[in-house]
């Protein structure tokens, strides 16, 4: 897989960096000196590029990383501190830029998977578990510090409520830990903790397999399992008879049940 070039959005890009080839869209954090901590413009950037990504026909998949020792260590301080006098209108758009990007990765037709290495804290750890998958080196920090300054968790709630259930989530943000990526794995937060011996070979061998599956069939596959999300049982399963007999008509399954006859075909 060769390495992904620039594309022509990423001139008006800032805080990030986006690149594709090969049926790869990377999103880079490119704060590194911050410790790609995020603000308003960052999540300006983010929505952008993920819409961007998404409409693209050549990407399959998106990635989202951070430049330097950490993925995301959560809110960029400084900059929300300088928005705390600019009346509660300002607050509600400062807070919903963030939102959105969380709403838009759940909306994308593509899966977006978040590759963790260093921490991933607060509103960091939310960008990361509202991620489809998230890959994470062994030696990767998860946690929800914000009540040690005041703060709330809000947004990321969602996300980490859905991962890892009640309990566990009161546990995380009432307390404030920080966590391990074993432990995050073991209670469900992200999807896979590796270790870093292998974890660049793991990361690629994982992020080929995606981009050689069916487009069709993993936008299909996404936008089902999130519509589960407030479906009984019933409703669930005939979603799934609806999504099914979608697939049915793709051109992609079409041809991947014919190619799967013909090996299975005695010489």
């Amino acid at each position: 897989m060769s390495i992904p070039t620039p594309s022509s959005l990423s001139a008006v890009l800032t805080r990030i960096r986006m690149v594709r080839a090969d049926g790869l869209g990377v999103i880079t954090l490119a704060r590194p000196e911050k410790k790609n901590a995020l603000d308003r413009q960052t999540a300006i950037e983010l929505a952008t590029a993920l819409r961007s990504l998404d409409a693209a026909p050549d990407v399959k998949v998106i990635i989202v990383e951070g430049d330097g020792d950490d993925f995301c260590a959560g809110a960029d301080l400084a900059a929300l501190d300088a928005t705390l006098n600019d009346g509660v209108d300002a607050q509600v758009e400062d807070a919903r830029a963030l939102g959105r990007v969380f709403t838009i990765m759940r909306d994308l037709s593509k899966p977006v998977v978040a590759i963790v290495r260093g921490r991933a804290l607060a509103g960091g750890a939310g960008l990361a578990t509202a991620c489809d998958i998230v890959l994470a080196e062994d030696t990767a920090q998860f946690g929800y510090p914000e009540v040690k300054i005041g703060f709330v968790p809000a947004m990321v709630m969602t996300m980490l409520r859905r991962a890892v259930g009640e309990k566990r989530a009161a546990d995380l943000v009432l307390t404030g830990r920080i966590i391990g990526a074993a432990e995050a794995e073991r209670i469900g937060l992200i999807s896979r903790c590796i270790p870093s011996a292998v974890f660049p070979a793991e990361v690629a061998r994982s992020i080929e397999a995606l981009v050689k599956s069916s487009a069709a069939a993993l936008a299909l596959t996404k936008r089902l399992l999130y519509r589960l999300d407030d479906a009984d049982f019933t409703q669930g399963i005939s979603l799934g008879v609806t999504t099914n007999v979608e697939s049915r008509a793709t051109d992609d399954f079409r041809a991947g049940v014919r190619k799967f006859l013909d090996r299975s075909r005695p010489a």
